[in-house]
């Protein structure tokens, strides 16, 4: 089975550097929608058998736009729900930085030890998406293609699972708006990573889009 798992396109609080979390429903901004059609335009000859999202409207949003006429196809599955930032939705880096400067700083350096404050930890994250990511997966054939369109800290843990990472890597990697993973094997305990951050239906080779939240 082929696994294409992509992040959402880009929101305002994107750009804000703001945390999103679960708590606010943010839409794509002008630019996010094109980030999704450009990925829309780059699929649509690629045969898509199933596709899942997470119901957040930033995700939704952007499977909804890559399907374009087969968007009815879509099943959303919240097991695949941003990382809930609880205290932290809403607020700038900036203002988690003066806030929390210790928890600030071990949620960069060492990230598996934070639980964010009323919110989740990236264990907690895994522990729910795995299951959803399987579910997704299951009953797909050897030529069977899957679309999972979910978030950057969803991506991140499962991408560390995939690739046998310890969660104190998710920060090894990037996953930029509408970035494409190709994931490739029998079953999701056999995945191969084929593409990793792969973004060039929107970004030239050396100019990936960054934000600052995380």
């Amino acid at each position: 089975m082929r696994v294409l798992l992509a992040r959402h396109g880009e929101t305002s609080w994107n750009v804000e550097g703001r945390h999103q979390g679960q708590g606010f429903d943010i839409p794509l901004s002008p630019v996010g929608r094109s980030q999704a059609e450009a990925l829309g335009t780059r699929l649509e000859g690629t045969r898509i058998h199933r596709a899942v999202a997470s119901p957040l409207l930033r995700a939704r949003e952007t499977a909804e736009l890559v399907l374009g006429s087969r968007a009815g196809m879509l099943l959303l599955d919240p097991a695949l729900m941003e990382i809930a930032h609880g205290e932290w939705e809403g607020r700038l880096a900036s203002e988690i930085r003066a806030e929390y400067p210790e928890l600030q700083k071990a949620w960069r350096e060492a990230p598996a030890t934070v639980t964010l404050p009323g919110g989740e930890s990236f264990r907690d994250v895994l522990e729910r998406a795995w299951p959803g990511f399987c579910r997704a997966c299951e009953g797909l054939g050897s030529e069977e293609t899957l679309l999972l369109v979910t978030h950057d800290g969803v991506n991140r843990a499962l991408l560390c699972r995939i690739l046998g990472l310890p969660l104190e890597r998710v920060w090894a990697f990037r996953q930029a708006p509408t970035c494409l993973n190709l994931l490739e094997g029998d079953d999701p305990g056999h995945l191969v990573v084929v593409r990793l951050n792969d973004a060039s239906h929107i970004t030239p080779l050396f100019g990936e889009v960054v934000h600052r939240k995380l």
